[in-house]
């Protein structure tokens, strides 16, 4: 699959539907047929939505890890909480389990926002809030991220 694109403000209903933005639909056409996993973000209050493939692909790595490491199995158990397969139906709406609506916070107005190979779900003003927060020292990460001649020829 290649790098999703864009950012996308939307609206979830009551039930916890979103309507998948149509740009965004597009680029994920190839894989719509074969499902999502959504889950908790480690490192923000928002929500991840996985192509079954990217979840996959990521589960190799993590089924790697010693389970008979305390750490290992903690972190997996973490990781792995919340996680639910969800489909996107033919009208190109997608159900946010009740339980993650609540971990993000989520409330009417959203962010849809691709990262890459997957698609981050925010609550819009913590969304707006997170972007704010990183706007000081964006400069400085960007160095350390993307500055570093490595091995990767990134430069």
């Amino acid at each position: 699959m290649n790098s999703l694109i864009g950012t996308y403000e939307c609206k979830v209903d009551a039930k916890g539907r979103l309507m998948l933005p149509a740009a965004l639909k597009k680029q994920l056409s190839p894989v719509l047929q074969n499902g999502f996993v959504i889950k908790r973000a480690v490192f923000q209050p928002c929500l991840e939505l996985y192509p079954m493939a990217e979840w996959e692909a990521l589960m190799q790595n993590v089924n790697k890890l010693n389970r008979f490491k305390k750490k290992n199995n903690d972190f997996i158990r973490r990781f792995t909480a919340g996680v639910k397969v969800v489909e996107v139906d033919a009208t190109g709406r997608l159900l946010v389990p009740k339980d993650l609506v609540v971990f993000a916070d989520i409330s009417k107005e959203i962010v849809v926002s691709a990262a890459i190979n997957i698609v981050e779900i925010w609550d819009k003003d913590k969304y707006e809030q997170a972007i704010d927060d990183a706007t000081g020292d964006f400069a400085d990460l960007a160095e350390d991220v993307m500055g570093q001649d490595d091995e990767h020829g990134i430069s």
